[in-house]
């Protein structure tokens, strides 16, 4: 597990959770924030940008696998990556293999299943992008 600097994971240990598989990578860029109840679970690879905003009760999973009985690398298990600048609402689920670009915003309650491109709103179940915008606010 790598931690940059100025991190803050909100709440205490029962309320988030960052999980990590024998072998696995879980990183967090600079900056970025893990608000109350979220959980990471990385069984290959987890990788979170800097200035990253993760809000209540998101889940993050790389794999299908949901057993307690071993916490060592599964099969099934593809990288999630997100991007810097990533704004992941309020009980967002991102799915394995998901890519969030940079400066995305994941809608609240979406399941993300496909990777989202930079500059783009996604939300639905599965999530779709809605709308893109420029870097700096402007929608298209």
């Amino acid at each position: 597990m790598r931690i940059g600097r100025n991190v803050v994971i909100w709440g205490h240990v029962a309320r988030s959770q960052l999980t990590t598989s024998k072998g696995a990578v879980l990183e967090i860029g600079d900056d970025s924030f893990i608000n109350c109840g979220a959980t990471v679970a990385a069984r290959k690879s987890v990788r979170i940008g800097k200035r990253v905003q993760i809000a209540n009760l998101v889940t993050i999973m790389d794999s299908d696998f949901h057993g307690v009985e071993s916490r060592d690398a599964t099969p099934d298990a593809e990288e999630i990556v997100i991007d810097d600048d990533a704004w992941i609402a309020v009980k967002a689920t991102i799915l394995k293999g998901v890519t969030i670009g940079k400066g995305a915003v994941v809608a609240a309650g979406a399941v993300v299943t496909k990777s989202v491109p930079p500059y783009s709103l996604a939300g639905g179940i599965p999530a779709r992008v809605i709308r893109t915008f420029a870097p700096g606010g402007g929608t298209s």
